[in-house]
């Protein structure tokens, strides 16, 4: 593990491969990928194909995906494969039924699902492995079944999802006998399995205009969406330059509007700018605040930008040391929480993916086409209803997402790997782990450091609350307290604050990675012969 990150042994003959996601299934899918000769992509597409199956509360077939990726040319490009409302949607129709918001779960609230697309846009970036090789281990899991994870069991309990109880579709996959299925029992999904042999025979269009595409749009419709055959065939993803900042003598990276990347950037940036010696400390409380006035501009001004105006440098750079008002809490319904994966991966051929993707809340919409076993997630919950609202669902627009990869270079080599699930705190996230990396911590250590989250991000949380692990510094709980901001301690290691996963890039040219300990994952980096792939 010593090889210099980005060049192959002397003899050429081996390649270095990291891998962190969620899943050990999914970190094994993925190592097996380099194995087999494919490449960091093929690596990420292969976990995350795995998560759609074993980690169902967080991610599936039917979500979305947003990945950064680099390219042995050092190029980094942002893959958004968000999907879009239905061509046919009528924000006034919907108010009048639904009033000021969108329910949390309801089929109007599921969007194109762009994850499928999404794969097929990064396997475009170099890819190795055949796209039926890729999904091979995904389609094997939900064949032969795999033991439910704990985190998949705890939400199956949780009173937030008390809502799915009792829906026949739910029941089927996760209370076949009328009670959730515990940590350890089998889950099999023979239907997704069907999906996924289906998928690998007939390549992405088969999810978007082939029999897959056929069978969703009529389940959803069966329900009351108005998607069509022509939203699901006309989807492509966005593929942009991602923003990008500096932070010491690092560039950071991460994906544009219509996701809250910005939120990182702005951040990072008011950190430096105020000349924030200790902000994992002393001042911390002050790293707070800024993110509690980061999470107001987004809530007010973030949206689609290719339907609605988004002045993103003044969303980065524009008055960085001002707050927000505490005391005013704004609904938190209204503001974007949830479930979601992130994957990242690297080799040393110079591939390098951040990859996150997700169903949003638990289970998404709930909605599992019984004929697919197709999760269906509820993105769409995340627009406005306000007629005056930049985020105001319309026809064909992306909502306010809050995916978001992350990436940093060092004189134009990948530093840090950074994919976090979180929902709205996942710019939180990931800047205390790149806090403490630049600090010196260990990949490990960086990812299961305590953390805090301002926002509703642990049940009862409002926007001005900010929920702290317990075994937090106590400079850290003191600043907090003294910010002015509410606050909530909250178990160590709790779920609720995130699940990261990282790759490092060590200054001495060796690869680190780690999976976060409040998930069940696994992260490992391995030294491969190099083997002969295949793309078709």
């Amino acid at each position: 593990m010593t090889n210099p990150v980005g060049s192959p042994d002397a003899a050429g003959a081996s390649i270095i491969g990291a891998i962190a996601a969620p899943h050990s299934l999914a970190t094994e899918a993925g190592l097996n990928a380099l194995r087999d000769g494919g490449t960091a992509i093929d690596a990420a597409i292969a976990a995350a194909a795995v998560l759609t199956v074993v980690y169902p509360h967080n991610v599936a077939l039917g979500g979305d995906l947003i990945a950064l990726v680099r390219g042995p040319d050092g190029k980094v490009q942002c893959i958004n494969s968000s999907g879009w409302a239905a061509g046919t949607t009528d924000a006034a129709v919907l108010r009048s039924t639904f009033g000021r918001s969108l329910p949390a779960r309801d089929v109007h609230t599921v969007t194109v699902p762009g994850g499928v697309r999404g794969w097929e846009a990064l396997r475009s970036h170099g890819s190795r492995l055949s796209w039926s090789d890729t999904l091979a281990a995904a389609e094997d899991a939900a064949a032969s079944g795999v033991e439910l994870a704990p985190s998949v069991a705890r939400h199956l309990l949780h009173p937030e999802n008390a809502d799915l109880h009792g829906t026949s579709d739910f029941d089927r996959v996760f209370r076949p006998d009328g009670q959730s299925r515990r940590a350890g029992d089998l889950l099999r999904q023979p239907e997704l399995a069907a999906s996924f042999s289906l998928l690998r025979a007939g390549g992405p269009d088969e999810f978007y205009q082939g029999a897959l595409a056929t069978r969703s749009i009529t389940y959803l419709q069966s329900r009351g969406s108005q998607l069509t055959a022509d939203d699901f065939a006309d989807f492509q993803p966005e593929t942009t330059a991602p923003l990008q900042t500096t932070f010491g003598d690092l560039t950071v990276l991460t994906s544009p509007p219509n996701t809250h990347g910005f939120i990182l950037l702005r951040v990072l940036r008011a950190v430096e700018e105020l000349g924030l010696a200790d902000p994992l400390g002393a001042d911390f409380g002050t790293v707070m605040r800024l993110f509690h006035r980061a999470n107001r501009i987004r809530d007010d001004s973030l949206a689609d930008p290719r339907q609605v105006g988004v002045d993103v440098g003044a969303l980065v750079h524009d008055d960085l040391t001002s707050f927000a008002p505490v005391g005013q809490a704004r609904d938190a319904s209204l503001i974007p929480h949830g479930d979601t994966v992130g994957v990242s991966a690297m080799d040393s051929d110079g591939y390098a993916v951040s990859l996150i993707q997700s169903v949003f809340y638990a289970f998404g919409s709930g909605l599992i086409d019984p004929q697919t076993g197709i999760l269906y997630h509820n993105r769409g919950t995340s627009f406005s209803l306000d007629e005056h609202a930049p985020n105001v669902i319309a026809p064909r627009k992306r909502p306010a997402h809050t995916l978001m990869p992350a990436m940093t270079l060092h004189d134009g080599s990948v530093r840090h790997i950074l994919s976090t699930m979180g929902g709205q705190g996942q710019p939180q996230i990931l800047a205390q782990i790149l806090l403490h990396a630049t600090r010196g911590a260990t990949a490990q250590a960086a990812v299961a450091a305590p953390r805090s989250v301002v926002g509703p991000q642990y049940d009862g949380a409002t926007d001005d609350l900010v929920s702290y692990e317990s075994d937090s510094p106590a400079a850290a709980r003191e600043a907090l307290i003294g910010s002015g901001l509410f606050v909530l301690e909250v178990p160590p290691r709790t779920e609720a604050l995130g699940q990261a996963n990282v790759v490092f890039s060590e200054p001495d040219g060796r690869m680190t990675a780690a999976s976060d300990p409040r998930s069940d994952g696994a992260a490992a980096v391995a030294h491969f012969p190099r083997a002969l792939g295949t793309n078709s």
